[in-house]
């Protein structure tokens, strides 16, 4: 039993041609399409990079919890499951994350790993190198993560020196040497793509993006009404798909390997990501700070089960992030000793069997939310004085510490399901969602499917609000956030 999955980051539903996109060039993901079952349905959990990852490892949520970080002690791994019974792991990734404070105890749950730098704000070149004249280059981002990119860029002038290219060729040595062995989970991980929109122009020359794209290929979050014309709104789309599809390249050489090899037989096959981004929807750019829309949380998801070797087509059982641990575990024939969110995914794959009634999803701080198939519900704090935490015994937040000015008002305290039963530092801190003063809001995705038109029906959101608690009861969300969604606990 092998199995492998292949993560992009940022790899935005709607702009691939699986999803109905028709003006993005990918071949391979089309290709990639009659190899595999595509979910219409699968969704986030956790938000952003660090928090989906910790999901990839425990099958559970988060973000009710903690914010971005590590590992926590008290975490079950499925990676780290895999390795213990048997089953080697190894992952290639040019994810700069992995390695700083708030991600740092990842990468070390594989039996080997391998990094490639550059991606980014990677602290990788030495930032008095930048070359900040390149193409007359005005970045809409400006902080040390800008400055820090155009160092980088000053060691990866081809495209074979592109990180996520160098990451996918690792990969496919792993398979080279390891396509005739058994038991082994390789995680190809690219961080593309995600901005800076940095692409060879050969792929920029498929949407006539013209000569200076440096302007638009590391957009600056925000509303879109203070920073982009519609103009400006298209540039950053075609430099976004021009990235697209050197991902697209990228899918096509371990297509290839796994048809050289004949690996399609006896190998679990997963092509996933951690979120999408806006590029003017909503009227926004980035992510994070706005509600969570589909264009970030509702995911592409393909999976080939070889168990499974006439399933194919699509799929609309409800399924999201927190589902892949679980069956990762199950196609080796193991299972988690604590209790998971996360389902197998195999009676969906097989006959799309229902395994959610209803799915929670957001980010540490903001709204939380509910999908019931149906009905969007996006929940915001019911009084933004309200007070909110830090459950961790890893006190970092991305890059850093959490500051001794939160860490002095500390507390110990049980964690319940969250922590396995262990006991975590609740620390208070100051988000910065609440001041962003989001609307809970409800939408029908069946007859509203862009979200557009927020319902008022007072029942039905008395409905959504009993599911919402029902849900977060089921978790074992900490008292704090009922507070803060206007419920009593228990």
């Amino acid at each position: 039993m092998r199995a492998i999955m292949m993560m992009f980051d940022t790899l935005t539903r709607n702009y691939l041609p699986n999803y109905g996109c028709d003006f993005t060039k990918m071949p391979n993901f089309q290709r990639l399409a009659k190899r595999t079952v595509t979910f219409d349905e699968f969704y986030g959990g956790s938000m952003p990079c660090m928090p989906a990852r910790r999901e990839l490892h425990t099958g559970k949520y988060n973000f009710l919890n903690r914010g971005w970080g590590p590992l926590e002690p008290f975490d079950e791994s499925c990676i780290e499951i895999l390795s213990k019974n048997g089953i080697y792991t190894h992952l290639v990734t040019d994810h700069t994350h992995y390695f700083e404070d708030g991600g740092a105890t990842y990468h070390n749950r594989y039996d080997s790993y391998e990094s490639f730098r550059g991606q980014e704000g990677d602290r990788w070149v030495p930032r008095g190198e930048a070359d900040v004249s390149v193409n007359s280059c005005k970045l809409n981002k400006v902080n040390i993560s800008a400055t820090q990119h155009l160092a980088n860029r000053t060691r990866i002038r081809t495209e074979e020196e592109m990180p996520s290219v160098r990451c996918v060729a690792a990969g496919l040595d792993f398979l080279d040497h390891h396509h005739d062995r058994d038991n082994w989970f390789l995680q190809i991980e690219c961080f593309d793509p995600h901005e800076p929109f940095f692409v060879p122009d050969q792929y920029r020359e498929l949407y006539d993006c013209g000569d200076s794209h440096d302007a638009f290929n590391f957009p600056a979050y925000g509303p879109v009404e203070d920073k982009y014309t519609e103009e400006e709104i298209r540039r950053l789309r075609k430099e976004y798909c021009a990235l697209l599809s050197m991902c697209d390249a990228q899918l096509g050489r371990l297509l290839d390997k796994m048809d050289e090899h004949d690996m399609w037989k006896d190998t679990l096959f997963i092509v996933n990501t951690d979120h999408g981004f806006f590029l003017g929807e909503h009227d926004f750019i980035g992510k994070n700070f706005p509600p969570m829309y589909d264009e970030v949380i509702h995911t592409p998801f393909f999976i080939h089960d070889p168990r499974l070797p006439q399933a194919e087509g699509r799929r609309n059982s409800v399924a999201q992030t927190v589902d892949i641990a679980p069956t990762l575990l199950s196609f080796f024939g193991l299972a988690f000793e604590t209790e998971t969110d996360g389902k197998d995914l195999y009676d969906a794959v097989k006959e799309d069997g229902k395994i959610h009634n209803t799915i929670l999803f957001g980010i540490h701080g903001s709204q939380v939310n509910l999908y019931d198939g149906r009905y969007c519900y996006m929940k915001s704090s019911v009084d933004s004085s309200l007070p909110v935490y830090q459950e961790t015994l890893m006190p970092t937040n991305m890059r850093g510490f959490i500051g001794s000015e939160c860490m002095d008002k500390a507390e110990l305290v049980d964690g319940g399901r969250y922590s396995n039963g262990h006991k975590v530092l609740r620390i208070p801190i100051t988000s910065m969602y609440e001041r962003l003063k989001l609307r809970t809001a409800l939408y029908d995705k069946k007859e509203d499917p862009e979200q557009q038109h927020p319902l008022e029906d007072e029942g039905l959101i008395r409905e959504m609000d009993e599911k919402l608690k029902a849900a977060m009861e089921a978790v074992d969300a900490p008292e704090w956030q009922f507070e803060r969604m206007g419920f009593a606990k228990g």
